[in-house]
């Protein structure tokens, strides 16, 4: 988990979608490089499939930190496991994310329809149509350590068991296991992978991280206009996107987060916050930028 040197050469942001179906509008993607510049979409109008975001990662070999929001991991430290009961579970996050991808391989699209409703992992979801398992944990659900360490922060994280409402990050976390399955042992995925001397890196976002970085209130981090957005980057010491009227929280996320990573990423405690320990690493994950 030693940090390198800063050397990254461009960054690029993705805001990742749970969403079934060939084409998902919550995904947007945008990228910027060192200076002060402002980030830019990459294929702005174009409507992402997950399969072009694998391809897009896969075929980025430069010096970039690549940030994707989601989580790539389910709580395991609090219970030992991640499904607590089931002979099945597997022992780290690599396991977990073959495991969603066995359930699940007939889903078309890097969908996790399969796993929802595998009846043993069912029992630790909550799922729409009230159908919420027995060994779900009530309120918000279980967390990982990198979430309680968010709570501390003064954020309200939700478990990447909950799969309902609109602050739910369950759908995205589970598709997302199957893209990082992929990406698995050809780029390199933090912390459960230590950071290279030279090439890509795959780190978790919390976009509400850049908002509350730029000023604006944990209860305002979407911005839904270009001006909202470009105070938030002259904020971060960013030059101003320039556009004008709406855009939506999706791209805005992407835009800002990229300024924000680039403005942060050799900071030292993001690297190494006080909380990861090697077992987090191995099973959990950490969101960067969580200290």
């Amino acid at each position: 988990m030693t940090k390198r040197k800063a050397r990254f050469t461009q960054f690029i942001a993705i805001d990742w979608s749970g969403a079934v179906g060939p084409r998902q509008k919550g995904i947007a993607v945008a990228e910027c490089r060192p200076g002060g510049g402002a980030p830019t979409l990459i294929r702005p109008g174009h409507i992402w499939s997950r399969a072009e975001v694998l391809d897009l990662i896969l075929a980025t070999e430069t010096d970039t930190l690549i940030g994707l929001d989601l989580g790539p991991s389910l709580p395991f430290v609090d219970r030992g496991a991640y499904f607590p009961g089931w002979d099945e579970s597997p022992a780290d996050a690599r396991g977990l994310w073959a495991l969603v991808e066995r359930i699940c391989l007939d889903d078309p699209h890097f969908a996790a329809s399969s796993f929802v409703d595998h009846p043993e992992a069912a029992r630790h979801f909550r799922r729409h149509g009230g159908r919420t398992g027995d060994l779900f944990e009530p309120g918000r659900g279980r967390l990982r350590a990198t979430e309680r360490a968010q709570q501390r922060m003064g954020l309200s994280p939700y478990s990447n068991l909950n799969l309902v409402g609109a602050a739910q990050v369950g759908k995205s976390s589970l598709t997302g296991m199957r893209l990082l399955h992929r990406l698995s042992g050809r780029v390199a995925i933090w912390p459960f992978d230590p950071v290279p001397e030279a090439g890509p890196v795959v780190v978790e976002l919390y976009t509400t991280l850049a908002a509350i970085a730029a000023g604006r209130a944990r209860s305002r981090s979407k911005m839904r206009t270009h001006a909202e957005l470009d105070a938030a980057l002259l904020a971060l010491g960013s030059a101003p996107g320039g556009g004008d009227g709406s855009i939506s929280d999706h791209a805005s996320d992407a835009i800002l987060t990229a300024a924000w990573m680039r403005k942060e990423a050799s900071r030292q405690d993001f690297w190494q916050p006080g909380g990861l320990t090697d077992e987090i690493a191995r099973t959990e994950g950490w969101t960067f930028g969580v200290v």
